[in-house]
């Protein structure tokens, strides 16, 4: 079993995106942060034996997350096929590694779009600062195919979240706080690093 250093380690070494779009605010989870996601989310009894949905996986940090902390079955959904071919280097990487199973789907599709039920959805998805309420977007869709969610906002967010979360029979059992540091990837960016005050929230159906 692998152990929450060593996944942190593994998932820093995955590939990021070779051309982030400012629009899909195309950012790679921190591995530190991933690793804390996911294994928060294992020792809640969410991800091991389960099916896991990444909405909006982008590179696969958080569903090939899973897959090490031996998810069931783990369903990665982006509508950008670059990050998906990405996700699945990565994933192919992980196998020869770690001899993952083809207990993996990829699905190349609008997350408005996707239907099939999961038991967890784990997601980092847009924060809304280019397109405004990108988040409530993956959080609606969380709620319609899962009965568990753990999903990464800006901290400002919780009273947001916990009211939509009520609003659709869910309700919010824990916020762990982070700080993101986001890189230096877009034209736009004028510091190396900018830190985000972030919270993953996990919310459970009633």
């Amino acid at each position: 079993m692998i152990t929450r250093a060593q996944l942190a380690i593994t998932l820093s070494k995955l590939k990021d995106f070779d051309e982030p779009e400012p629009a899909k605010e195309q950012y790679m989870t921190d591995s530190e942060i991933a690793s804390q996601m996911l294994w928060n989310a294992f020792m809640l009894g969410d991800v091991k034996d389960k099916i896991v949905g990444d909405l909006g996986c982008g590179t696969g940090i958080l569903g090939l997350g899973a897959m090490l902390l031996e998810a069931k079955w783990v369903i990665m959904v982006d509508i950008d096929k670059k990050a998906l071919s990405i996700a699945r280097q990565n994933y192919e990487s992980l196998r020869e590694r770690f001899g993952l199973g083809d207990n993996l789907t990829f699905v190349d599709s609008d997350i408005r779009e996707y239907k099939k039920k999961v038991d967890t959805v784990i997601e980092n998805p847009p924060f809304g600062v280019q397109n405004e309420h990108a988040d409530r977007v993956f959080l609606l869709k969380a709620f319609e195919v899962a009965d568990v969610v753990h999903s990464l906002h800006k901290i400002e967010s919780e009273s947001f979240i916990r009211k939509l979360g009520e609003e659709h029979g869910f309700r919010l059992t824990h916020v762990w706080r982070f700080s993101l540091p986001l890189k230096k990837t877009m034209d736009f960016h004028t510091k190396r690093i900018e830190r985000v005050a972030v919270g993953c929230f996990r919310l459970e159906r009633n």
